[in-house]
């Protein structure tokens, strides 16, 4: 059912448009075999996965610090496989992986699309959680900057999502309403609770299609969003 009085359309970046679980496995791929060629790449990103997702929840909520979240998700990666390391160690490989995360640039299927499409009819922009020096060179390298009018992170605002701080700043920054905005994310609490608690619409990106209260707008894949918009 479409919605009819959308004028700009915000969307989190990492999950939803830029594939983040395949550009991290590429980037760990090359940094590991560099560094440390016994570890079996699909082992430890078996564990990373759902620790960095645990990591940066508690980021998320100000329970842990931006060099806890990447000490942590690391050490207890390789503490999961049982491998050692030191902390020096894991200091380099996090400063690498920040370093040539970006250089790696899949979105998923259908994002172009999908953009090219909104951006004929909407105000597109960004709010992200990411590190604003990372989340800017992903967006430049994945040639994504000439879509969004705006992009807010979580350094700029001071707060991260699902604080409607950082709602608030992203729409006064696009001089956008909230009436006539959307927020479009793959987490249910950062992005579209976040966004639903302070007034304004969302769309769940449910591609992992995970089970969702009824009320709850969502999309398995990038394209649906043409039936809402």
């Amino acid at each position: 059912m479409k919605i009819t009085n959308i004028s700009d359309v915000f969307f989190d970046l990492d999950h939803t448009l830029w594939d983040f679980d395949k550009n991290s496995e590429i980037t760990f791929g090359k940094i590991l075999s560099n560094y440390h060629p016994s570890v079996q790449i699909t082992e430890f990103i078996e564990k990373y996965v759902p620790i960095n997702q645990a990591c940066w929840k508690l980021y998320q909520f100000d329970k842990i610090t931006h060099e806890e979240l990447r000490y942590n998700r690391l050490k207890e990666s390789f503490d999961a496989i049982d491998y050692v390391i030191t902390d020096a160690q894991i200091a380099v490989i996090a400063e690498d992986y920040l370093t040539h995360l970006p250089d790696n640039n899949h979105l998923f299927d259908g994002a172009f699309e999908v953009l090219d499409y909104l951006n004929e009819r909407y105000n597109l922009h960004i709010i992200t959680n990411g590190f604003a020096a990372v989340q800017d060179r992903k967006i430049k390298n994945a040639q994504l900057e000439d879509y969004f009018l705006t992009i807010t992170n979580s350094e700029l605002a001071g707060v991260k999502k699902p604080n409607p701080v950082i709602f608030e700043y992203a729409l006064d920054l696009a001089k956008a309403k909230k009436e006539n905005s959307i927020m479009i994310g793959d987490s249910l609490e950062a992005d579209v609770e976040g966004a639903l608690n302070i007034g304004l619409d969302a769309i769940f990106f449910n591609e992992s299609n995970v089970k969702v209260a009824s009320n709850i707008k969502q999309v398995n894949h990038l394209l649906e969003l043409k039936k809402y918009l």
